[in-house]
């Protein structure tokens, strides 16, 4: 679909409602690798529902806020992994296993027990229900193959390499459905490219690769310091980043309000789209459009605006509703003082 100049878009995700999820629940813990019901209010039999009505929100707060590139909100899920990686072959959810948080803390995770397989589409259904209630440019994102053989306890595969390439093909055969039942964008989340950058360097650049082999729709890559509301202190700079340029991927998110990145990270990027982080996530207080566009032109002497995707640090699903619709909102507005500045 056509887009304007500087387009905005979330990461991902959106806040859910308190009427859907329990919030203080979900902000108290870290976020679940296996299935984490307890956090759902709705009863089973009415879940299904609420959370689509709750999408319905999230979409039109997206279209009143300005936004041009939507999401779902990720409202259906617990986590921005949990949900793909739990409905996978191959783990069992019912007997977790354990592995470090990038925060290096225990967290139950999907034990692998068995050759990973997708056996059925995960997020059809979903991105389906955003296509059919917007006419904007729709995104949908899944979990990357490097995060998720990093979020399981391997049981079964010699190395963590091997199950890195089995989740690789289950996202590829994923983002293939995605497209094909009308995503514009599908990103993939790696976030554990940056925390563990060593095997990422090792196996996690060809295991997102393989996921992307023979993709011919647009495709982004998120990767990111961890989500605000968890991980306080910002490093100086990415760890792993310069070699996402050697990849096949269309677009690559980057955070750089919180941290206050130096945007010279952008010439290691020539060539792709960068979806540009400039809404800090660590403070509900709601930016003026012209902070957030400030923080747009650091990027303009290191890459052209028409490279540049205005975007969120991280997924807002921590923040208040009110700070998520404001911080939508002064986006927008940004990008219209930019486009005006430009033209």
């Amino acid at each position: 679909m056509s887009l304007p100049l500087l387009p905005t878009s979330l990461v991902g995700s959106y806040a859910q409602p308190d009427w859907l999820i329990d919030r203080a629940k979900l902000a108290g813990r870290f976020p679940p690798r296996v299935r984490a019901k307890e956090l759902w209010r709705p009863a089973p039999e009415h879940l299904a529902q609420a959370q689509d009505d709750a999408t319905l929100l999230a979409i039109r707060a997206q279209e009143e806020a300005g936004l041009d590139i939507l999401t779902d909100g990720e409202i259906r899920r617990e986590s921005y992994s949990n949900h793909f990686a739990t409905a996978l072959d191959g783990v069992d959810v019912d007997n977790p296993g354990t592995a470090l948080d990038r925060s290096g803390h225990p967290n139950p995770v999907p034990r692998i027990t068995g050759p990973i397989r997708r056996t059925r589409p995960v997020e059809v259904d979903d991105v389906r229900f955003l296509r059919a209630h917007t006419d904007r440019t729709i995104k949908m994102t899944v979990p990357g193959p490097f995060t998720m053989s990093q979020q399981a306890q391997n049981d079964h595969y010699p190395d963590a390499e091997a199950a890195a390439m089995d989740y690789a093909a289950a996202v590829n055969a994923e983002i293939r459905d995605l497209h094909a039942a009308g995503a514009d964008v599908v990103q993939i989340d790696e976030p554990y490219m940056q925390a563990r950058p060593d095997a990422a360097r090792a196996y996690g650049l060809a295991a997102l690769n393989a996921a992307l082999e023979g993709v011919t729709g647009t495709t982004a890559v998120h990767i990111c310091f961890g989500y605000a509301a968890i991980i306080h202190e910002r490093p100086e700079g990415y760890s792993f980043l310069p070699e996402l340029a050697g990849c096949s991927v269309d677009q690559v998110s980057i955070e750089t309000a919180q941290s206050g990145l130096d945007l010279g990270v952008l010439a290691d990027l020539s060539g792709k789209t960068v979806l540009l982080g400039v809404v800090d996530l660590s403070d509900p207080a709601v930016e003026t459009p012209e902070v957030v566009a400030g923080r747009v032109r650091r990027a303009f002497a290191h890459t052209a605006p028409e490279n540049l995707v205005i975007s969120t640090d991280c997924g807002m699903k921590y923040l208040p509703r009110e700070s998520a619709e404001g911080k939508m909102r002064a986006m927008a507005g940004a990008a219209a003082l930019l486009r005006a500045e430009l033209a």
